[in-house]
């Protein structure tokens, strides 16, 4: 039923203006028309992020959105390089390569936008 339908994203943030600014110029994402004030809309590969003005942004403790990219370890260099500060835990299997996490082939990399929502780098 919704196999083949494309999945949005959803992140709430308090200031739309920070957003933007980590959104498009940290992370380089391309900004959507948006009928709507206080939302802003990003189109990412085949699929889309929305985020939105609420009271109740950042209040997520799990990953709200993640990339499935080809070299995790070079995006992270770049997003570093940019001033992105990335997540280090303590998990089962899995190594710390400076900012990334490694379990056999699979890498991935947690960081935070500005309002505290988790986003994560997936893939090898």
């Amino acid at each position: 039923m919704l196999g083949d339908s494309i999945a949005i994203a959803t992140i709430a943030v308090k200031d739309i203006a920070r957003a933007r600014k980590f959104y498009e110029d940290t992370l380089g994402l391309k900004r959507l028309e948006s009928p709507q004030t206080e939302v802003l809309n990003y189109k990412v590969g085949k699929s889309k992020i929305l985020v939105y003005k609420s009271m109740f942004a950042g209040t997520n403790k799990a990953t709200a959105a993640t990339w499935e990219l080809d070299d995790v370890e070079a995006v992270a260099r770049m997003l570093k390089e940019k001033g992105v500060h990335f997540e280090h835990y303590t998990l089962p299997g899995m190594t710390l390569k400076g900012d990334v996490h490694v379990a056999g082939g699979l890498k991935a990399a947690w960081f935070k936008d500005p309002d505290g929502n988790i986003l994560a780098l997936v893939g090898g």
